[in-house]
């Protein structure tokens, strides 16, 4: 059996690793997978992988952020992009087809629709949600306010995000060998990461910014590429440990005792996954507010930016009941990857 992964994004951040923890997850049920990616992606984590992967046209509205003029000029592109897919589909031959986030998932959804292929999509964006489950199954994930409600419309189900195996097996002698690289590493504070995904975003630099001012008692370990290179003038290196993009992800998660992550993605399911408790910053990423302490209860403290201090001791004094917590998590999430796997299967009988 072979499926085609239309996945939006540069081939980079958390859309990729969505793909590529999906796709393993079907490989152990013996399915092959064929990848597609917009032509201007760089593919970085896919290639870490080793997989390849096919260019085609995958427009984008602009996701959580996206605005009616965004979402028109991505439907403009639309209809190139799916007769496209439509052409990959039929000379790649596959048995179905699994659409990925945004215009990923909504450019699976047409293409295979129009190839007359069965399709699953994975959604969490107010676009993706409202086309895709018009044509075809689709797994909704938490960032999504739908992934709340009591019950869902027709065609779909809920799931957290597919995560690798290696999660929250992460190495910490290598994350503290990463760390003594650094002059101002201290092994008897405590380390507390902060990260935004593998995109630096202004409003976690002006958070670590304001943390650094508690450097003599915690560790401060920033990660990601900044959006602008601006960003990394306000860091000081006396108080700030920037790593930049790191390989090492996962053995961080498991070595620092809090993260500081913003309020989406799968990087909270990858911290969770560590029983790395979390301080969610809200509205870092175009200002949107995604409620995952809503999802992940007693596991996850919001803060808004500027109260990200008080935020920060709130969650050590509660360490052991947020700690309790991610253990029930950390289970669910794990899981989640071979469950979807195992429905998508069911669903194609």
């Amino acid at each position: 059996m072979k499926a085609l992964f239309v996945v939006t994004g540069r081939g980079l951040g958390g859309d990729a690793a969505i793909a590529i923890n999906t796709i393993k997850a079907l490989e152990k049920k013996g399915v092959q997978c064929e990848i597609a990616l917009d032509e201007s992606a760089i593919g970085t984590l896919f290639e870490k992988n080793g997989y390849s992967w096919h260019k085609i046209s995958i427009p984008q509205a602009g996701g959580h952020a996206a605005t009616k003029l965004s979402a028109a000029k991505g439907a403009l592109k639309l209809i190139g992009a799916t007769f496209k897919a439509r052409k990959l589909i039929k000379k790649l031959d596959v048995d179905f087809v699994v659409g990925v986030l945004g215009g990923g998932a909504i450019v699976g959804s047409l293409g295979s629709k129009f190839a007359r292929k069965p399709a699953f999509s994975l959604i969490s964006t107010p676009l993706d949600s409202k086309v895709c489950p018009k044509f075809n199954k689709c797994f909704l994930f938490p960032e999504i306010d739908i992934f709340r409600w009591d019950s869902l419309p027709k065609n779909m189900e809920r799931s957290y995000y597919p995560l690798s195996d290696n999660i929250g097996q992460g190495d910490v002698d290598k994350a503290l060998l990463k760390l003594k690289e650094f002059s101002i590493f201290d092994e008897n504070k405590k380390t507390v990461l902060f990260s935004s995904g593998s995109s630096l975003f202004k409003g976690m630099v002006d958070a670590v910014s304001l943390a650094s001012q508690h450097a003599d008692k915690y560790n401060l370990v920033l990660v990601g590429l900044p959006l602008e290179e601006e960003y990394l003038d306000s860091i000081d290196d006396t108080k700030v440990i920037y790593a930049g993009y790191i390989d090492w992800l996962n053995d961080l998660f498991k070595f620092v005792d809090l993260a500081v992550l913003t309020d989406d993605g799968i990087s909270i399911e990858e911290s969770l996954t560590s029983n790395t408790p979390i301080v969610a910053l809200t509205r870092i990423k175009w200002g949107r507010y995604q409620n995952m302490a809503g999802v992940y209860k007693g596991a996850i403290i919001e803060s808004e930016v500027e109260d990200v201090c008080k935020s920060i001791d709130e969650a050590f004094e509660n360490m052991d009941s947020l700690k309790e917590n991610t253990h029930k998590y950390a289970k669910l999430c794990s899981q989640a990857g071979e469950e979807m796997a195992t429905k998508m299967l069911k669903e194609l009988e």
